[in-house]
């Protein structure tokens, strides 16, 4: 006779899975991160090499952009204290210069001739040396027009202009400050020509070579990199795992562009601050720090995929021989 055993022991829930516990994406990260920070430890030098060498090109792009934004900073506030809400800004024919020195826009001549037209007011100003300018506002009847400096130029003779960045000729220029279309104001024209003067200048031709060099030393560490580790890559090929390999390089990148744009961006404050004090400001230098944050995602993920794509052209079995 058959005899039924019956198990009254308690049963065995499976184990449940804690609660917070890390995703595998997260997991898969973390995992990336100590694979690129053990690359790190094996050749400190290259890493050092390809941080120094972004870091100093983002230093010079840093420092210029950021005499770039005070010098546009300051532009936009010397126009305004010049104009004072004046509509028209009569200069003489030698023009006018920004004096770093004063902080203010000095003219280079005296205070060209002028007949004020009727219902015009103008006012006169001068420094010591007797050079100025005119400032002149319109009649009460015409405050509201869009071409006052047509309607003053054509009264008085003198060329006009909305554009800050035309020089005066003949016996003087009119600036129309209030005319003219587009959505920026002239302090805001006359404070971009500021700034593009520094970007456009040996300056700013140096920084940018300087951001390609940069460049160039991070896809090279990055290449020897591939070349010194090919062995093992070609392992991580062969079993399936050649998205991993993108994934590795694209951390490593980024621990590099970021470790760089630290110290860039640091040592660019450093210098401002050291070298020409009397313009650099907090708010022009984070404008420069943000303005060059921008670049690195790209710079990063391109980094990557040049010795990615190189090594991938190749089949597991050549990277696994000698």
């Amino acid at each position: 006779m058959a005899t039924t055993v019956i198990d009254s022991s308690p049963s065995v829930a499976a184990p449940a899975i804690a609660a917070g516990a890390p995703s595998l994406r997260n997991s898969t990260f973390v995992r990336l991160l100590r694979f690129a920070l053990a690359n790190v430890r094996r050749r400190p030098e290259r890493f050092a090499l390809a941080t120094f060498g972004i870091a100093l090109a983002i230093l010079s792009v840093t420092v210029v952009r950021t005499i770039s934004s005070s010098f546009a900073i300051t532009g936009d506030e010397v126009v305004t204290q010049v104009l004072d809400g004046h509509a028209l800004w009569v200069v003489p024919a030698e023009g006018v210069h920004y004096d770093s020195g004063s902080g203010a826009i000095v003219a280079d001549g005296p205070p060209p001739d002028l007949t004020v037209p009727d219902g015009w007011t103008a006012d006169q100003v001068t420094d010591t040396g007797g050079n100025g300018w005119w400032v002149v506002d319109p009649p009460a009847d015409d405050a509201d027009r869009n071409d006052l400096g047509a309607l003053f130029g054509d009264a008085t003779g003198l060329k006009w202009t909305t554009n800050p960045a035309v020089e005066p000729t003949g016996a003087a220029l009119v600036y129309d400050t209030v005319g003219g279309s587009g959505a920026t104001t002239f302090e805001q024209r006359y404070s971009a020509l500021f700034s593009g003067q520094v970007t456009s200048s040996t300056l700013g031709l140096i920084s940018t070579i300087g951001l390609v060099l940069g460049f160039v030393i991070a896809v090279s560490s990055f290449l020897a990199a591939v070349q010194e580790r090919r062995r093992e890559f070609g392992i991580m090929s062969s079993i399936g795992l050649a998205d991993e390999v993108l994934y590795f390089f694209l951390v490593e990148s980024a621990l590099v562009f970021v470790a760089a744009y630290v110290i860039g961006v640091s040592l660019a404050a450093a210098a401002v601050w050291l070298v020409v004090p009397q313009i650099a400001t907090p708010v022009a230098w984070l404008q420069a720090a943000g303005t060059v944050a921008a670049y690195l995602p790209a710079m990063a993920i391109v980094g990557a995929l040049v010795p990615v794509h190189r090594l991938l052209q190749q089949r597991p079995v050549q990277l696994l021989g000698d």
